[in-house]
C-alpha cells in the first residue's frame, strides 16, 4: 500500500495535470476572445475575468496543498477539490454561454 506521502504526491500530480489542461483551454478561450467581434468580445472579457478569479483561487489552493505537511494533506484535499470544481464549472459555463 502506498504511503501517505506517495498518495499526496500522486494526488498533486493528478490535480496539476488537470489544472495544466484547463489552463491551456483557457488560453485558447483568450485567443478566441481576441479575435471576436466587438459585442461578443465584451461577453468574452466578462467570462475571462470570472475565469481568472477562479484560476487564481485554484492555483493558490494548489500551492497551499504543496506546502502542507504530510499529515495535513488529506484535510486540504477537499478545499483543493472544491477550487478545482469551481474553476471547471466556470469554464464550462463560459463555453456554453458563448456557444449559444
Amino acid at each position: 500500500m502506498a504511503s501517505s506521502l506517495e498518495q499526496k504526491n500522486l494526488y498533486e500530480a493528478k490535480v496539476r495535470a488537470e489544472l495544466d489542461k484547463l489552463n491551456a483551454q483557457i488560453d485558447e478561450f483568450k485567443a478566441k476572445a481576441a479575435q471576436a467581434e466587438a459585442d461578443t468580445k465584451i461577453k468574452y472579457q466578462d467570462q475571462l475575468e470570472a475565469l481568472r478569479v477562479k484560476q487564481a483561487a485554484a492555483q493558490a489552493k494548489l500551492q497551499e496543498f504543496q506546502t502542507a505537511a504530510e499529515s495535513a494533506w488529506e484535510e486540504m484535499k477537499s478545499g483543493l477539490d472544491a477550487a478545482w470544481q469551481e474553476l471547471q464549472s466556470a469554464f464550462n459555463r463560459a463555453m456554453a454561454e458563448l456557444n449559444e
